[in-house]
């Protein structure tokens, strides 16, 4: 991990922009900004700024344009000095990036916050009991709520993790789960990420630098804290262990990962080792780790590695980042694992069309979340629809991240609507469609003033003594103009989301 330089530092940096830049010039202004016909989180109608965002507003406005670019930039500076970057891959190298923040934060409400917050702990709940009925009882396959060829043809589920109880009965320990919002402001449901959801070390970062870019703003407008989640997480490793003071580590595939950098920060937050798969080994029926003291049981893994390269011996056997035997040990209750193996079932966008009919069978209840319309291309129906109007929506593969193996039918060319036709037709439960989504707009510091710009938000989830959700989350933004596509590694940057009391 990169040294970061202290907090202090910083702080001086971001909070002496005031009193660097000239006072001469004209201040900082909303009046000029333009909702453009989509659903603004900041202005309800023109000139019309929503309640919450009311404290925010009035205190940047009292700032110069060039304070406000000063106080953007030092919090660009701060980002890559503290080392908070991540990789692309392009080509078979990888680049080092930060991840852009963009100061002018998001701002969500307390009560809207409150139905989002039990919409995803009803959403959590059923892919857990979903989770453990697929690789046990079966019951809503055998239902035929879910259709059995469904799951059994999916790449993420895996056969060797039947009859498996994981301890405490979790296996969504940790969730990111991807929302949006359209024209008309109501919150959907994007997708679930269940394996290894990443980007909570920037939701932390984005919080920490915004409090130094605006603390009296923060302490104002009665913003709900997100700096406790390292000692939540911890917490909840703890909690899946079966014994008293357990050894917790962070497994990850090492320093050539894209997400590396959040390995090592959240082993750091929480005081526990940062492992590579040399660092542990499976001895005497239990997982152990070197030290400089001899082998040491490790009770928790939080595993930052995909289920099929955890363990050569019973999924992937070329994997050189697993551990030899982890699997046996796991599967014998001597070792807890975070997320589950096997999670990545829920994760497939097929099984996400069914989420609905998940929460209905289990717990009886209509999602307080919807889904986006989504459209099945192995449902025949759904197919013809899709192959017919392409031009209009957007297509995914089942097991696709990261705004790959994607195409955004109103801005594709009519060769990749055919070339997407032809994949469609040769494997159509490989994929799903969805509307195009005009996503919500939050404004942007462009130049010298404001433009809006598209987001999503993943909220992170901690399944533990309780589903506990974090009150923010990572707010992802198309900073390209006229983008959809909110992923760092196709361009977007980040926002800090402020949930309010």
């Amino acid at each position: 991990m990169k040294k970061q330089n202290s907090r202090q530092s910083q702080s001086q940096t971001l909070n002496g922009m005031t009193q660097s830049q000239g006072q001469s010039s004209h201040n900082f202004s909303f009046t000029d900004y333009q909702t453009e016909n989509f659903f603004d989180e900041m202005f309800a109608g023109e000139n019309q700024v929503r309640t919450g965002y009311v404290p925010f507003q009035e205190r940047i406005e009292q700032l110069t344009r060039e304070d406000l670019i000063g106080r953007q930039h030092a919090a660009e500076r701060a980002l890559m000095s503290m080392g908070i970057t991540f990789n692309v891959y392009a080509e078979g190298e990888g680049t080092e990036r930060i991840m852009p923040i963009d100061i002018i934060p998001r701002v969500i409400e307390s009560a809207e916050w409150n139905r989002l917050e039990e919409g995803l702990i009803q959403r959590i709940k059923a892919l857990n009991m979903f989770l453990d009925d697929v690789y046990n009882e079966q019951r809503i396959l055998n239902d035929n709520v879910v259709p059995r060829d469904l799951i059994e043809s999916s790449k993420s589920f895996l056969p060797p993790c039947l009859g498996v109880r994981p301890p405490k009965g979790i296996w969504c320990h940790i969730t990111g789960t991807d929302l949006i919002r359209g024209d008309d402001g109501q919150f959907m449901v994007l997708e679930d990420n269940l394996r290894c959801p990443s980007g909570v070390s920037y939701m932390l970062e984005n919080r920490e630098l915004i409090k130094q870019t605006f603390p009296e703003v923060l302490a104002q407008t009665g913003v709900r804290p997100v700096s406790d989640y390292p000692t939540r997480l911890l917490q909840m490793l703890q909690y899946i262990a079966d014994r008293p003071n357990p050894t917790v580590v962070v497994l990850t595939p090492g320093i050539y990962n894209s997400a590396y950098f959040e390995h090592s920060y959240l082993a750091q937050q929480m005081g526990v080792e940062l492992v590579e798969a040399r660092d542990l080994v499976v001895s005497g029926g239990y997982v152990k780790m070197r030290t400089t003291k001899g082998f040491q049981i490790v009770d928790v893994i939080y595993r930052r590695i995909d289920d099929t390269f955890l363990d050569p011996q019973a999924f992937n056997p070329d994997s050189m980042i697993g551990i030899p035997g982890i699997f046996d040990v796991y599967k014998r209750g001597r070792v807890a694992l975070a997320n589950a193996p096997g999670t990545g079932v829920a994760d497939d966008k097929v099984i996400y069309a069914y989420v609905p009919r998940i929460i209905q069978y289990y717990l009886n209840e209509e999602p307080i979340i919807p889904n986006v319309r989504t459209y099945i291309c192995r449902e025949e129906e759904d197919c013809r629809y899709v192959l017919e109007n392409i031009e209009q929506l957007v297509v995914k593969e089942a097991n696709e991240a990261g705004g790959y193996g994607m195409l955004i039918g109103p801005k594709a060319t009519p060769e990749e609507h055919e070339e997407f036709r032809k994949k469609i037709q040769e494997n159509p439960r490989n994929y799903i469609a969805q509307p195009t989504i005009s996503l919500s707009r939050v404004p942007c510091l462009v130049g010298d003033h404001a433009e809006g710009r598209h987001v999503d938000l993943r909220p992170y989830i901690l399944y533990g003594d309780g589903v506990n959700v974090i009150p923010g989350g990572l707010t992802r933004v198309a900073l390209r103009k006229g983008s959809l596509v909110v992923n760092s590694s196709q361009g977007g940057g980040g926002k800090d989301t402020w949930v309010l009391y």
